[in-house]
């Protein structure tokens, strides 16, 4: 449940009537997380705007490796059971998965994707810190001045939604309970509970 009541569903008009409506059609369903951006439509239709700005300059498996790191260092688990999923589903196995979701580093990933984690992690967890040594890690290997930026912009943009499903108290949808198996379940769940409903 979040901490500022969220619109509901049936309660909804004007844009965020139109935000739902869309929603529900793109996804399949209503998520929690668009309703905790009910009060403001035109922040969440920026947000998404921004996120696939950011998705479509980089492969899919490093966007989805960049947003779990990020999402384990923020303790989100809205964010860490969704791509997981994406992760499980298209790029590794779900064992490999729930290593990264714990921290480790599975042997599936080659040593730039490891790099990314990395740098991923650091830069959730104090952006600050970052030195040049660890932008030239990643250059070594191979990724460009361009590459090393949408890894940044990953990180941060996630930053933001994570900061916000957790701040308003939104938990992950309860069909993530349901679909992912009980192993990999708690390994994505590194904070608040996956909702019961």
């Amino acid at each position: 449940m979040s901490f500022p009541r969220p619109i509901e569903e049936s309660d909804a008009v004007g844009a965020t009537a139109e935000l739902y409506a869309s929603e529900r059609q793109r996804v399949g369903h209503l998520p929690r997380y668009v309703q905790a951006f009910g009060a403001r439509p035109g922040v969440y239709c920026a947000w998404r705007q921004l996120i696939t700005e950011v998705a479509t300059s980089m492969p899919a498996r490093r966007f989805e490796l960049v947003t779990l790191a990020a999402a384990r260092e923020l303790r989100s688990t809205y964010c860490s059971v969704a791509h997981g999923s994406i992760l499980a589903e298209k790029f590794l196995a779900a064992d490999d998965v729930a290593q990264l979701a714990q921290g480790r580093v599975p042997d599936a990933l080659d040593d730039a994707e490891r790099a990314v984690v990395a740098f991923a992690a650091k830069v959730t967890r104090s952006a600050a810190d970052i030195t040049r040594e660890d932008v030239e890690q990643l250059r070594s290997h191979g990724l460009d001045d361009a590459e090393i930026l949408d890894v940044v912009l990953a990180t941060a943009a996630r930053s933001f939604f994570s900061t916000v499903l957790d701040a308003t108290g939104t938990q992950a949808d309860a069909l993530y309970a349901d679909s992912l198996d009980a192993t990999m379940r708690d390994a994505l769940t590194v904070g608040r509970p996956i909702a019961d409903w």
